[in-house]
Parts: structure tokens; sequence; C-alpha cells
């Protein structure tokens, strides 16, 4: 992350360079959030995640080991994946793709072919092939509020990873749900709040406060969100 840094510094496409501020960082999603006097510029358009499709195609753009304005493709490979951040946080609603990303990518924007960005890329696994990862645009905008908002983030803490699926429709119907999806717990950290709740590996999460939620990014915004 970028706290410990005494100047800030923005370069944009043409070459400009202009000093920088920093309104506020999350080391948990590793996004943090800059302010420029750099005007005259067009901004990138900012997509849904919420509408990806597994096999629809990626841009990564991004300058892994310094070579600037690298441009990858790739097919988003998963949704709703769950990411250990360097700080051991889960961070939840994470893009998986194989669109190659190396050192220099992370904080690049992974793009979809209508140029908007659907996601932060973030991460990838090494040693694997394929295996890299973006936070979800809906996530990143959602801390970049409360960042300019408030200069750091709230959140509640649960203590389970899950993977977004597809419920039964005979199983949603006797249990009289109507969700479509929902989370499918994979894990429950030890001495958390959802170990103490009896959440097991194997439950499926449909609604939280009584609110109905079909993905991780629904689950996001309640946790976020002050009670």
């Amino acid at each position: 992350m970028i706290g410990g840094a005494e100047k800030l510094n923005v370069t944009l496409h043409d070459g400009n360079q202009f000093e920088a501020s920093l309104v506020g960082e999350d080391a948990d999603t590793d996004i943090a959030v800059l302010k420029t006097g750099a005007y005259n510029y067009q901004p990138v358009r900012l997509g849904d995640s919420s509408a990806l499709k597994i096999g629809q195609l990626v841009i990564a753009i991004g300058s892994p080991y310094g070579f600037q304005h690298s441009v990858t493709t790739g097919v988003v490979s998963a949704l709703q994946r769950t990411l250990q951040s360097s700080t051991g946080r889960l961070m939840d609603n994470i893009i998986q793709t194989d669109a190659s990303l190396n050192p220099g990518n992370s904080g690049g924007p992974l793009l979809n072919s209508e140029s908007e960005v659907i996601g932060v890329n973030t991460a990838a696994i090494p040693g694997a092939q394929g295996l890299c990862f973006a936070i979800s645009i809906n996530t990143a905008k959602t801390i970049a509020n409360q960042l300019m908002r408030g200069g750091r983030v709230k959140r509640a803490y649960l203590g389970f990873s899950s993977q977004q699926v597809d419920l039964i429709p005979k199983v949603a119907h006797f249990h009289k749900r109507k969700n479509k999806r929902g989370l499918f717990v994979i894990s429950v950290e030890p001495y958390s709040p959802a170990e103490y709740a009896g959440i097991k590996v194997g439950d499926f999460i449909t609604s939280f406060n009584d609110v109905e939620g079909t993905s991780a990014d629904d689950l996001f915004r309640m946790l976020m969100e002050e009670k």
C-alpha cells in the first residue's frame, strides 16, 4: 500500500505528471483513493460486475515489471471467489480470470469488451498458470465511496468464505426461498462470529438480517452499512 509514502505523483497516459494526495486507503482490499488537480481528461467508464458471465472476454492493463501499458486478454474463469488479502482478511466477490497478471499489474483495470472497468487487478498465484484475480468493481466502488466520505472503511466481520452457487429449485421451494442463487460456505474461521453462530461448511446463506441476498456483493453491502 502507499500510506507510508512521503510524496505521491500520478502519471497519465500522455506522460503528464501531477502531484496527488491520499484521500484514504483500505489495506484489506488493497484499494486506495488519490486526489489530484488533473483536469480535461476523459475518465474511464465503470461497469457492473454483477452482470459478468463465466467465459466472458476480459482485458487487463498494467505495468508488469515496469513495462508500462501492457495489455493481456483472457476470459472470466469464475465469479464470487474468496481470496485472503495481505492483511490476512478474506476478500469476497473476487473475479478469477486467466488474463495474465504479474507484479505491477496490481491496481490496474480489468475491462470488458465495451471498455468498461469491471474489476481491479489484485493478485496472481505464484507458480500457477491462468490463476489471476481481480476485485469486482462493485466492491471497489463501495470501498471508494467510504474512503471519500470518511477516509477509512468500516466493516463487520463474519468469518467464513463462500462461493456463489445456483440453488436447486425443489430445495429452494421446500424451504420457501425466492432466491435462485445463494452463498455456499466453503470454510469457517476458528473462533469467528460465524463459528459461534453455528455456521458450518456446506451451509447455504440466502439472507442476512432477514434481507434476501444472492451474492457476496449483496452481503458485502449489508456488512458495510452503519447499524
